[in-house]
């Protein structure tokens, strides 16, 4: 069946709408922000919240929706991608449908709304995933999948509003929610401990591996269990604090920096699928290079370090490392070390089983949600012994969302 543009398949009216809003302007949030004005959740935060939401999740939703219909070498009309458009095109008329905010009545039903859109969307990066390696599998085997700078580029800009979207729903969502977690303010974690997120991700990670292979190499993390994420930071008079609580004693260090107070945090959900996807990358090489050797295969090790502007993870293991001139394209959407799932079940579904790796996105979408705050993702390999991963994790939480 021949794909059809979006303007066939919705109406007129509505595609005109899509493509008004995708040129209003995105208004960016810090993770700090989130947290203060989440902070105290009363009905008027609450009702201002969804008024923002109201109107700026229509406006990033259709942006994507817009880039979803116009995609080059095809992209656009591979079905997964065309799914992924309706899925968008969908949750835009269901906001633009939704009158004005004016109640907490109204609050409530449009948190609602909001909530199937979140779920609605889902299945949207394993979906695109799927619309990739279609367009991988037809594709002349000669292209150098790096030289296709705009899918790349569009690719970075759809995932990372995503995340966004994601966030700014979830956030709004979770502030409803009439028992929170401890030293939570709706995703967000006060006081969250890197190595327990590490030991959770590397448990999971495991897991799939044990499912996959038969076996699992060991995981070693490295770090204080009890240093919890955001240890407390007050600048006054020009130079920045840091306390540190260690069995009742206290440790200060003074640096020059600017006139604030702060406290660090972030999101826990983040952390644990940024730690996920280099452990199970790191599990995979392991196990692959010694699952046919007489030596036991020697365990990745997690390292958490505690440092003054960053904490920093990294994920070190010996699975033989990456060639040189692979390294550039590890960051790339088109390019995977492991089996494709494509190559070896045409009828592939969408179903919540995780492979173990094979379409390509699991590190470049790592590094999205490293950046989204602050951080970054560096990846430095030696090829014939390993990789090491280091994960950085911005403390000061007031950056701006890089807004695509």
């Amino acid at each position: 069946m021949a794909a059809k543009k979006a303007c066939e398949t919705f109406s007129k009216a509505l595609m005109e709408d899509v493509h008004r809003w995708g040129c209003m302007k995105q208004t960016g949030v810090s993770l700090r922000y989130m947290m203060e004005f989440g902070s105290t959740p009363t009905e008027k935060n609450l009702l201002i919240s969804a008024q923002f939401l109201h109107k700026e999740l229509a406006i990033r939703i259709a942006r994507r929706a817009i880039e979803l219909d116009s995609l080059p070498y095809g992209l656009s009309k591979k079905p997964a991608v065309i799914k992924v458009r309706d899925w968008y095109v969908d949750s835009f008329r269901d906001l633009r449908s939704y009158p004005d905010i004016k109640n907490m009545t109204d609050e409530k039903d449009f948190t609602e709304m909001i909530k199937a859109i979140k779920v609605r969307h889902n299945n949207v990066v394993p979906t695109m995933a799927l619309g990739v390696q279609q367009l991988k599998k037809g594709m002349d085997p000669k292209i150098v999948y790096e030289d296709l700078i705009e899918i790349h580029q569009f690719l970075d800009r759809f995932y990372m509003s995503r995340i966004g979207i994601r966030m700014l729903i979830g956030q709004h969502v979770e502030l409803h929610n009439p028992n929170p977690a401890p030293h939570c303010i709706g995703y967000i974690h006060t006081k969250m401990s890197p190595v327990e997120v590490a030991r959770n991700a590397s448990e999971d990670a495991r897991s799939i591996c044990c499912r996959e292979y038969g076996s699992a190499p060991d995981v070693q993390i490295y770090g204080d269990p009890d240093f919890t994420f955001p240890a407390s930071v007050l600048a006054r008079n020009g130079y920045l604090i840091r306390i540190y609580s260690f069995s009742s004693k206290v440790i200060s260090v003074l640096f020059l920096y600017n006139h604030c107070m702060f406290s660090t945090r972030y999101v826990p959900a983040h952390l644990h699928l940024m730690v996920f996807e280099l452990v199970k990358n790191s599990l995979r090489a392991v196990q692959e290079r010694f699952i046919d050797s007489d030596n036991v295969a020697p365990p990745v090790r997690i390292i958490v370090a505690d440092g003054l502007e960053d904490v920093t993870i990294k994920v070190s293991d010996e699975g033989g490392g990456i060639p040189r001139s692979g390294l550039p394209k590890i960051f790339t959407y088109l390019y995977s070390t492991a089996r494709n799932p494509l190559d070896e079940h045409e009828d592939l579904g969408l179903g919540d089983n995780v492979t173990m790796a094979g379409y390509g996105y699991g590190i470049p979408i790592s590094r999205l949600y490293a950046r989204y705050f602050g951080g970054d993702l560096q990846i430095i390999s030696m090829e014939g012994y390993g990789t090491d991963a280091y994960l950085h994790l911005s403390r000061l939480g007031d950056s701006q969302e890089p807004l695509p």
